[in-house]
């Protein structure tokens, strides 16, 4: 009995830990939810509920254009990221050993490198060519921060893949690039679609690298929310923002779930059909 009171007062302590470290990180978005949905100026007085300050956000041409930039360069750097970390994982699967060793160990280094560190090298580097700071300097910095980690989602589909399938469409005809496109890209697509979404939140979340490599008229969410916080108080419309990011992102986690669920079930009942099959 005693073993049994100790066990289970260890369960409701781990439970409680864990709900208040959840308390901890949500407690703050649940208090921005609540309060964009109140016209007030000031988080903590409830002023009755409103939908004004998503009218607000939707009229304000400068946090729009801003919400535009910032999704452009996001989906634009997830594609290329998403292209040449692919590429790459591809390349580096089927080269040699020693060539794999070493091309493994520099995907690594944008990851384990100060983001800060990335952005100085790369604004003194378009600095020392004379380029103009632009959309295209930008998009730069955002696919090197990105590709390594789009190369880490697609390299571990790669190796659990069947290597004679590749082999065995060679052996029948198929031309090295129809057998990848027909054949290799389908079994890696889950590590390439896990990849293209990793990127695009990297970028989104992204301030560091677009302060130092942007051009200063080209504003994105993090630059707009920085500019206005060194002159004033945050605008109010902006908890409207952080709530339909915060939805869009809890929603798309739960449709990847949701389909991941489906895929394991139509596994399990594919076996239990070979199974009875048999």
């Amino acid at each position: 009995m005693v073993k049994k009171k100790r066990g289970l007062a260890k369960i409701i302590l781990g439970r409680a830990f864990i709900f208040f470290i959840l308390l901890l990180m949500y407690a703050p978005i649940i208090i921005l939810i609540i309060f964009s949905f109140t016209e007030s100026t000031n988080v903590g007085t409830w002023e009755g509920f409103s939908f004004q300050l998503y009218l607000d956000l939707f009229k304000n041409e400068e946090i729009m254009q801003a919400v535009f930039n910032t999704l452009l360069v996001a989906l634009s750097s997830g594609v290329v990221a998403t292209i040449l970390g692919t590429l790459g994982a591809i390349g580096t699967f089927y080269m040699s050993p020693k060539g794999k060793k070493m091309l493994e160990g520099m995907t690594q280094i944008p990851i384990i490198n100060a983001e800060v560190v990335i952005a100085i090298s790369l604004a003194v580097l378009i600095v020392t060519i004379k380029v103009p700071f632009n959309f295209l300097t930008l998009l730069l910095g955002h696919v090197v921060l990105t590709v390594a980690f789009v190369y880490l989602s697609v390299k571990p589909k790669l190796v659990q893949m069947d290597p004679s399938i590749y082999e065995a469409a060679l052996d029948l005809g198929a031309t090295p690039s129809y057998a990848m496109r027909r054949v290799i890209i389908p079994e890696i697509l889950p590590g390439i679609v896990s990849g293209f979404m990793l990127s695009v939140t990297l970028s989104l979340d992204d301030y560091i690298i677009t302060a130092f490599l942007r051009d200063n008229s080209f504003e994105t969410i993090s630059t707009y929310v920085q500019g206005v916080i060194a002159k004033s108080s945050i605008p109010p419309a902006l908890r409207a923002l952080t709530t339909i990011i915060f939805l869009v992102a809890l929603l798309v986690l739960f449709v990847n779930n949701w389909k991941q669920k489906q895929e394991e079930k139509m596994k399990v009942f594919h076996a239990k059909g070979k199974v009875t099959h048999l």
